[in-house]
């Protein structure tokens, strides 16, 4: 365990791309089969240890600790594997190890070991381990290490360890099996390619890059094409012999969440897509798309109800066709794949699958009408592709563009602070913000209408953590309630791509990635915006969707 725990520690405190990945190609080489293997599938997500949850490891801390005590370490220290480890009791015998285990060890022994037997197990390892090891312990079994290494970067580096192209690595890994052997004996040169018969592998997205100033002039409909970029989350669908999976642009399988989409997936082919929640073939335009936070009820669910793909069903908004039967198409100019697509997407079923269609422009100007006023509120700008364009992975400079909306903005009032996770742990850095209303007695009172965790800099950071500490007024667990007042507080301005209702909030509406824009500490807490200018915004949008009929 020890190779792997000094890993993540290094890997927390390296701030650079480069330093990660030059941490991992360095493990990668140093470590021997399967521990690298059961390594990279923790680092990546793809390890799971069923017999151990974070329920699991509160239990057994209290049961050595008094509980207050343990809580108010854990909102200090801000994370639970890092807080286990660091107040985990010495035995009352010394029970340690003659020798460190492996990590192999570890995994295949919590592998083999029942749900019910897995605390008194966990317990003898954590007792055998330093705080260190402890930590890398449990990141093992519960995921969610905050160490700044995605699944993406950790195939960039087995890339690079192994000279290789990382889009071989991203297509062929959902066919590989743990520990991964076969993939380092490939990558050493010690075999060939692994060569298997998984069906309905992943292939790399085409991403597009923000277009900017420079670049305007060369937008004409003679050279480029162009859609609405709708608010949902880009996915691809596979299917392949009997194989159905439907995949996150970042190549993790999803389709638990989805079994009504996988159901409806009859084809052969490859689909790149937008994933919305509503009924595309509906007349009523707020049935026809709904609101990201309508995708989000479905969003991460292990099992779905069929009450829930009922009250929100899923359907995917094609925007390229990758494959159709065993013809791969990625070769094909945009505008040739696009023709196939439209051929493609008319067999299928239309409340599942319908097309984004391109939208009619004379030159870039009229675009950027277009994009400042879509027809619809759930579209959050416009994609620019080039007819001639290959489906490249990656990010090809020049072949497609997103021109997002510019965001909205208000002013509103923080009113609660909690503390982060990870390097942000002894900040107050996740904020809640209020604007003004009146209540039932026409009295002035702040209501919650977002949170925001990002949009500032370090050193903003470490104002607003002074200013939370200083004007706490009231504490709720982890939570610091701060003065806010017509009088006193601090203006946040909040910048947010849109708005939409929720019955989840106290104030009826919800924003849209809700990030700091800048501190108006020259402005006075009245003066900022009241909830009645939020709801003519909401007005606004749903009027503007039930005018024009989505594109």
């Amino acid at each position: 365990m020890k190779p792997f725990a000094e890993l993540l520690d290094r890997l927390v405190l390296t701030p650079s791309r480069n330093g990660k990945i030059r941490l991992l190609v360095d493990y990668f080489g140093a470590t021997p089969d399967p521990d690298r293997g059961y390594a990279l599938a923790a680092i990546t997500r793809d390890l799971d240890i069923p017999g151990v949850k974070p329920g699991i490891l509160r239990a057994l801390i209290t049961e050595r600790m008094d509980e207050v005590l343990f809580g108010y370490s854990y909102d200090y220290v801000g994370d639970l594997a890092e807080t286990v480890s660091l107040v985990w009791p010495e035995p009352e015998e010394p029970v340690r190890a003659n020798r460190d285990p492996s990590l192999s060890e570890v995994v295949e022994t919590f592998l083999e070991t029942t749900r019910s037997d897995g605390p008194a197990v966990l317990t003898d390892l954590l007792d055998r381990l330093d705080s260190s090891g402890r930590y890398a312990a449990i990141k093992l079994f519960t995921g969610g290490m905050r160490i700044g290494v995605s699944a993406r970067l950790a195939k960039q580096a087995l890339a690079q360890f192994g000279d290789k192209d990382v889009t071989e690595i991203e297509e062929m890994w959902h066919g590989l099996e743990l520990p991964y052997e076969d993939l380092f004996a490939w990558l050493e040169g010690r075999a060939d390619k692994p060569e298997h018969g998984a069906l309905a592998l992943f292939r790399p997205v085409m991403l597009a890059t923000a277009l900017e100033e420079p670049d305007y002039d060369k937008i004409v409909p003679e050279t480029y094409a162009a859609e609405w970029k709708w608010d949902g989350i880009r996915v691809q669908l596979v299917a392949e012999g009997e194989r159905r999976r439907v995949y996150s642009r970042t190549g993790d399988d999803i389709g638990h969440s989805f079994p009504d989409l996988l159901e409806a997936m009859d084809f052969e082919g490859s689909i790149d897509g937008e994933l919305l929640v509503g009924h595309p073939e509906s007349h009523d335009d707020q049935q026809a798309v709904g609101t990201f936070s309508d995708l989000q009820q479905r969003l991460n669910r292990k099992t779905v109800s069929a009450k829930l793909m009922k009250s929100h069903p899923v359907f995917v908004r094609a925007y390229d066709l990758l494959s159709e039967g065993e013809e791969d198409l990625r070769a094909l100019p945009f505008t040739e794949r696009r023709r196939k697509l439209e051929a493609f997407i008319a067999r299928l079923d239309p409340s599942r699958f319908d097309i984004s269609d391109q939208i009619a422009f004379a030159d870039w100007g009229e675009l950027n009408d277009l994009r400042e006023n879509p027809p619809h509120p759930i579209i959050e700008g416009v994609m620019i592709k080039r007819h001639e364009s290959a489906y490249v992975p990656g990010r090809p400079k020049g072949e497609w563009f997103k021109w997002k909306r510019d965001p909205f903005t208000v002013d509103a009032v923080l009113m609660y602070a909690q503390r982060g996770h990870g390097k942000r742990s002894s900040f107050y850095s996740d904020y809640t913000f209020g604007v003004w209303t009146l209540d039932e007695e026409d009295r002035q009172i702040l209501v919650p209408v977002g949170k925001a965790y990002f949009g500032f800099t370090d050193a903003e950071l470490k104002q607003i953590d002074k200013y939370v500490r200083d004007n706490t007024v009231d504490r709720f667990g982890p939570v610091r309630s701060v003065k806010a007042t017509p009088e006193s507080g601090l203006v946040l301005e909040i910048a947010f791509e849109g708005l939409q209702s929720s019955s989840r909030h106290k104030s009826g509406v919800a924003m849209r990635f809700p990030r700091v824009s800048r501190l108006r500490w020259d402005k006075p807490s009245a003066e900022a915006d009241t909830l009645d200018n939020l709801k003519r915004l909401l007005d606004e949008n749903r009027g503007k969707a039930s005018r024009v009929r989505p594109a």
